[in-house]
């Protein structure tokens, strides 16, 4: 199978040279990304070898077993993915050229990667971020630093509230409080309309926030059709939300890297599982399409009881401290 047809051939580390020239020379690789397809590439040439076969004449049969070993030795499916996609690129140069008349790698399903668990921040660190946000309104000077503060105050407040995603929450309409300040009516992707309903909390912050930029307006400023406008007039831009936030992070003690519109986004939905909410309520809240979405923060909450258990159960401890 996969024989070389019209081409004399020398041998694999003769073909990996050729196809390694071929990414300096057709495609422009770099040569860090040159060195990484040639130890891959090794790796793989070299179980072949010790089974006593070549690129010329392997199945996929030894390309599922080259993928095999590679899991039973613990290594990601991140990284057998990656060597996964060198072997293929390697083996249609091999086809392109001649040198087998059949590519191995097409039968060869990629490694299941799986969705990573969002980053979530627990109710006690959401709570201090709220707070911070609430006492740096409370104690801003007059002026701009003051509306900056209330801006971003009921920003956090208004998206801990309902979940938005950062783009839904910015580009609020101003009048979209006007009918009812109980709920809002958010449209999301697809063009598809949602009811999210406002704490009072949230529609504190909002009120305040919305007093400022009145002032604000009636001082001579134009009057921005947004409810949460920039200087400039047009809503806030996601990039200045996403400093604000971490610079708030940092005030309130916690990392900022950890922070972000959209883990704040993350909370909402696992806290209110946490807290006895169905999935289709939360997948309502949220405006998720499919279930499937949402059902990414069950796995969350399993998670973290999961380490709940082995932290303070006290045969997990003992178990722990036997095979230590």
């Amino acid at each position: 199978m996969g024989a070389a047809k019209g081409r004399s051939r020398g041998g694999d580390g003769s073909d990996l040279r050729l196809f390694l020239d071929m990414l300096t020379a057709e495609r422009g690789a770099a040569s860090h990304t040159v060195d990484a397809y040639a130890r891959d590439l090794s790796e793989f040439l070299a179980f072949l070898a010790a089974k006593g076969k070549t690129a010329g004449n392997a199945s996929a049969e030894h390309l599922r077993a080259f993928l095999a070993a590679l899991a039973k030795k613990g290594l990601a499916p991140t990284s057998r993915a990656r060597k996964l996609s060198a072997i293929r690129q390697f083996f249609r140069f091999l086809l392109a050229e001649g040198m087998r008349s059949d590519d191995p790698s097409s039968a060869i399903d990629s490694p299941k990667l799986g969705r990573p668990l969002p980053k979530i921040l627990s109710l006690e660190e959401v709570e201090t971020l709220l707070k911070t946000a609430e006492v740096a309104a409370a104690r801003a000077a007059d002026g701009a630093a003051r509306r900056r503060a209330l801006r971003l105050y009921a920003l956090l407040e208004t998206l801990y509230a309902t979940g938005m995603r950062v783009s839904e929450l910015l580009s609020l309409p101003r009048g979209v409080l006007a009918a009812d300040d109980r709920v809002l009516t958010i449209k999301g992707k697809g063009g598809r309309e949602r009811l999210v309903p406002l704490n009072d909390a949230a529609r504190e912050a909002l009120a305040a926030h919305l007093a400022a930029v009145r002032e604000d307006e009636a001082d001579g400023k134009g009057v921005s059709a947004w409810l949460f406008p920039s200087s400039g007039g047009e809503h806030l831009t996601r990039q200045r939300f996403g400093q604000e936030l971490k610079a708030l992070a940092i005030a309130a003690g916690i990392e900022p890297s950890r922070v972000s519109p959209h883990v704040l986004r993350h909370a909402f939905a696992s806290h209110l599982l946490e807290r006895g909410a169905d999935l289709r309520t939360v997948q309502q809240l949220l405006g998720h399409a499919d279930i499937s979405t949402t059902q990414i923060y069950t796995h969350v909450i399993e998670e973290r009881l999961r380490r709940l258990v082995e932290q303070h159960h006290p045969l997990a401890q003992a178990r722990l401290t036997k095979r230590g």
